[in-house]
Parts: structure tokens; C-alpha cells; sequence
């Protein structure tokens, strides 16, 4: 299952996501989005566990409380719409005559 964890400290790291999640069970992946010029955390980011039942114990947990100093929003991650996919400079206007 994907989780989106919210509101971020700006100096959390992976692994303190990582740590903070495997107490409810096994994590697949982390990923903490990141500013390109500083480095520094972006305010969320996604956390996979492949069991459905400790993800759900995680988010019900861990929503609303602390971590380093900031409280997180957890919840299940939404996928974004089709009309975000292809990102910026990738069609979308009319071709060059």
C-alpha cells in the first residue's frame, strides 16, 4: 500500500521516516521529496509496506502525531490524474509549423 506522510520537518530523512513506519510492520520503500537547490524535505513523502493491514495500523497511528517536532498527515495515497502524466515541455500545444 502507499502512504503520503504530510507535513514534513524540513531536515527528516529517509531513515527517520523509514524508522518511524517499521515499527508497525515491514517497509518496502521510502522516499522523502526533496528541494533541488537546497536538499532540504519538501514537506511530504511516500512510504510503501507491502502488508495491507499493518500499513492501515501505521496511518491510523501515526496520523496526528509527532515527528521531530512537526505532526505528520498520513493517510492513503491517491494516484495523481491523467492529465498531470507527461510533466512540463512534453506536448500539449500544437505542433510547429
Amino acid at each position: 500500500m502507499d502512504i503520503y506522510v504530510g507535513n514534513l520537518s524540513p531536515t527528516i530523512t529517509q531513515e527517520d521516516l523509514r524508522k518511524a513506519f517499521e515499527a508497525f510492520g515491514q517497509v518496502a520503500s521510502v522516499k522523502v521529496k526533496k528541494d533541488l537547490f537546497t536538499g532540504q524535505s519538501k514537506g511530504f513523502g511516500f512510504v510503501i509496506m507491502l502488508n495491507e493491514s499493518e500499513a492501515l495500523s501505521a496511518i491510523e497511528k501515526l496520523d496526528g502525531k509527532k515527528l521531530k517536532g512537526q505532526t505528520l498527515k498520513v493517510r492513503e495515497a491517491r494516484s495523481r490524474p491523467k492529465a498531470w502524466k507527461g510533466g512540463r515541455g512534453r506536448g500539449g500545444g500544437p505542433p510547429f509549423l
